[in-house]
């Protein structure tokens, strides 16, 4: 039985075939992201997608689409943080939004807790705006959380060995309690490392 790749190959080619006959088209690359990209072809989508954003110099969607698409299917949250960067040079009235979702994904992209720290606290003191500043206090808040737990794991494991459980760091008297999330998606243990949880997309074939 073919693939879901392999069943949209056909629908593929031809969004592709109006791709270069009109790519301006504003239906193609609506129709291609959503027909493309969440069956699977998630190239094809982007090869329309950049066709679009070429050819549609004003428009901001297309490259709101791609990064979309980097960051759901490709995990390249830099490039993604690009892409949304362009787009806010497009508009007036969402580029703060933009502006604000791709500050969050080059701090996620920075693997370096204190770097990435570094440079949320950069942009919240240049901020001029209060809700930019605001949602830039609650990421600074919650790196800080994500610091203080690797530091009490790197005393907790030169003492007592790999950690298992958050909760190990208060119960060794490491914590007083563990750090508060002000985004409500709390810390993990994962391959031994602590990390942030996040909200993640399952796979298209679990969905309802």
């Amino acid at each position: 039985m073919p693939d879901t790749r392999e069943k949209t190959r056909p629908l593929a080619l031809a969004r592709q075939q109006i791709a270069r006959l009109n790519p301006c088209h504003e239906d193609n690359y609506y129709l291609a992201n959503g027909l493309l990209a969440w069956s699977g072809a998630v190239e094809d989508s982007n090869r329309i997608l950049q066709a679009a954003l070429e050819c549609r110099f004003w428009d901001e969607v297309p490259l709101f689409l791609h990064a979309i698409n980097l960051v759901i299917f490709q995990h390249d949250r830099l490039g993604a943080a690009h892409r949304l960067e362009a787009a806010a040079r497009r508009v007036q009235d969402n580029a703060s939004a933009l502006h604000k979702m791709a500050i969050v994904l080059r701090s996620e992209s920075i693997g370096d807790t204190r770097l990435a720290l570094d440079y949320l606290i950069g942009q919240r003191d240049s901020a001029r705006e209060a809700g930019l500043r605001n949602m830039l206090e609650k990421r600074i808040t919650r790196l800080h959380g994500l610091q203080t737990l690797r530091d009490a794991q790197s005393r907790y494991e030169s003492r007592h060995g790999p950690l298992q459980r958050l909760q190990q760091l208060v119960e060794h008297g490491l914590l007083e309690r563990l750090p508060h999330d002000p985004l409500h998606l709390g810390y993990q243990l994962s391959d031994d490392r602590i990390v942030l949880n996040t909200l993640e997309l399952p796979p298209m074939e679990q969905r309802p």
